[in-house]
């Protein structure tokens, strides 16, 4: 998406961007300056037709995550991309060729694809149903759950340490 930036980074920002902050879903691209702003970060022209393409990827992205859509509803994303190879002193590189609208939101699926390819089942939800975020475990055993340890594992961890405090001194009572 930009210089300098890996693009299942940059996919990972795009799915966190409607964080549950004290309680209420916050859309950081929902202002239209906020977006411009994000845009130009990840290597976008800050337009309104790019970010409208980049919220609709962003919504399939998500329900293709959580797995309460099938992969086939980013194909509308896909229209009219073609991928051209192009060869050079490392061998064949593969350029896309998107219409420059939605070629940030072409990038995101195509990250997803990739990080689907290469670390299948890696990037997922948080494990914590109040959170909206998601995470990529780069773990070596592929066993994180949180999208932050010190917020979402700390939190339900807290949770969980209340509950059978409270159970057990129940429990003592009866």
């Amino acid at each position: 998406m930009s210089a300098g930036r890996e693009p299942q980074d940059a996919l990972l920002e795009l799915l966190n961007s409607t964080p549950v902050v004290d309680g209420t879903v916050l859309d950081r691209l929902a202002e239209p300056e906020a977006a411009r702003s994000w845009q130009r970060a990840h290597g976008g022209n800050g337009g309104a037709e790019e970010r409208r393409h980049l919220l609709e990827a962003r919504e399939a992205l998500e329900g293709v995550v959580r797995g309460s859509r099938p992969a086939a509803s980013l194909a509308p994303l896909l229209g009219d991309v073609v991928s051209r190879p192009r060869v050079g002193p490392d061998g064949v590189a593969w350029e896309l060729d998107a219409p420059a609208e939605r070629r940030l939101a072409v990038e995101a699926v195509m990250a997803w694809n990739a990080l689907r390819e290469t670390m299948p089942g890696r990037l997922r939800p948080c494990a914590n149903a109040e959170c909206r975020r998601f995470l990529l475990d780069r773990s070596k055993t592929n066993k994180a759950r949180w999208c932050s340890m010190a917020v979402c594992g700390n939190r339900m961890k807290a949770r969980r340490h209340y509950r059978r405090t409270r159970d057990a001194a129940a429990a003592d009572h009866s």
